[in-house]
């Protein structure tokens, strides 16, 4: 597998217009932010050597290079999942590759559920911390030597741009949320039994992705930031039903705040 991720970061290199120390993962029906950069390059995930190929609607699937304001990026349109049938390796692939280019800062966000009776659909929630229900770990089997055998991970979001995303919402009036992401295996969403659970447990909200990312950047030395829009809420006395499509809904309406609230961090944060 390390072959393979050298492999795939020589073949981007050579291709690549620029040298970005930032990266962002852009999650479901959060694409929007892909709109502000200025492409220089753009690949398929199809077309890059040892690349997974995303299969969940609203995830585009491409890598892309370019600017935003005055900075180089690394942009992901579309993360690939543990439930589509890959093993964490893969579905972690794309942040080893990150490491492998330079990449010093990664940005994820991500929809979930908030079980947090102060949250409402809509509402952004910086992720101070997380809880790993995947029944996979990312870092099993062989130690890369990109980092330590047993990483430390009592900051793995990245206090610093916490509080930079403070001050940004502070001078623009935009309401955010802190709180513990949950991560699960899905693809079912949570019964209600299960949001009380998670809640019980200390999360805030629950979703399906974020998690292994954030461990093996973390394992890299990258350090990151993450930010979850809540798109449905459980656990409470009314039991809810949720789709895909009402996930994506709930989204597409936060991107401006999103866009805005990331675009600033990005272009503010120093590497």
């Amino acid at each position: 597998m390390y072959e393979k991720i050298k492999a795939t970061a020589a073949w981007l290199r050579e291709r690549m217009p620029s040298s970005p120390s930032t990266a962002i993962v852009l999650g479901t029906g959060l694409g929007r932010l892909a709109e502000e950069i200025s492409v220089t390059q753009a690949f398929e995930y199809k077309d890059i050597p040892n690349f997974p190929v995303s299969t969940v609607e609203g995830h585009s699937g491409r890598l892309i290079f370019g600017k935003l304001g005055n900075k180089d990026i690394l942009a992901m349109q579309g993360r690939f999942h543990y439930y589509e049938g890959y093993s964490m390796k893969e579905v972690t692939f794309p942040v080893r590759v990150m490491y492998e280019l330079g990449i010093k800062t990664l940005f994820v966000s991500n929809a979930a559920g908030g079980m947090n009776p102060e949250f409402k659909i809509g509402d952004l929630m910086i992720i101070t911390d997380h809880i790993n229900f995947f029944p996979e770990h990312p870092l099993h089997g062989p130690n890369f030597p990109t980092g330590p055998r047993f990483p430390d991970m009592h900051e793995a979001y990245d206090k610093e741009l916490v509080c930079l995303a403070d001050t940004i919402a502070a001078e623009k009036g935009i309401k955010l949320q802190h709180g513990v992401y949950v991560g699960t295996q899905g693809p079912t969403f949570e019964t209600p039994a299960e949001y009380r659970m998670y809640r019980t447990l200390g999360g805030d909200t629950v979703g399906m992705s974020t998690v292994p990312e954030v461990i093996v950047a973390r394992h890299c030395g990258i350090r990151v930031f993450g930010v979850s829009v809540v798109t449905d809420l459980g656990g409470f006395d009314m039991p809810v039903e949720v789709s895909h499509e009402e996930v994506q809904e709930a989204a597409n309406k936060a991107q401006p705040i999103m866009t805005e609230l990331m675009r600033e961090m990005i272009v503010r944060c120093d590497n």
